[in-house]
């Protein structure tokens, strides 16, 4: 059997003042930002993006978002964020993710996210897209 090949990315950043609270470290509400981001530079590695659904007319909102706390991240750091695309059969697309110091390797945060389809109209797709379909054929993954 082919092992399918694993799709990640991934960035460094600097935690910008704007984004701590009043302890210096990262305010909770900046990480979805973050896993922003990191789903925004995977669309445009792997032909994913943003644009390409809104010219299929395709929404795919998060349904589900976790977030696991680990060590905080202080104003000034550079962490990176690593992306990692989940493969599943189902019509939904699964990211897991890791913020980590580069030079230690130490961990401040994993999570997960799944987002679903639904047309213009907001009906859920049960099935993936004929350009889901084809994307995951054009990485390898089917």
């Amino acid at each position: 059997m082919e092992e399918k090949p694993v799709l990640s990315a991934e960035k460094q950043f600097e935690v910008r003042f704007s984004e701590v609270d009043m302890m210096n470290i990262v305010w909770h509400g900046s990480y979805p930002l973050y896993l922003e981001d990191a789903r925004e530079m995977f669309g445009e590695k792997y032909g994913l993006s943003y644009h390409r659904y809104i010219e299929e007319r395709i929404y795919a909102p998060i349904v589900e978002m976790k977030l696991n706390y680990k060590q905080p991240i202080r104003f000034g750091m550079k962490p990176v964020i690593r992306i990692t695309y989940r493969p599943t059969e189902a019509a939904k697309i699964v990211f897991d993710y890791e913020i980590y110091d580069p030079e230690s390797g130490q961990v401040f945060l994993t999570a997960h996210t799944v987002q679903v389809f639904m047309d213009s109209e907001h009906n859920l797709f049960w099935y993936s897209p004929d350009f889901y379909t084809a994307w995951k054929k054009s990485v390898g993954l089917l």
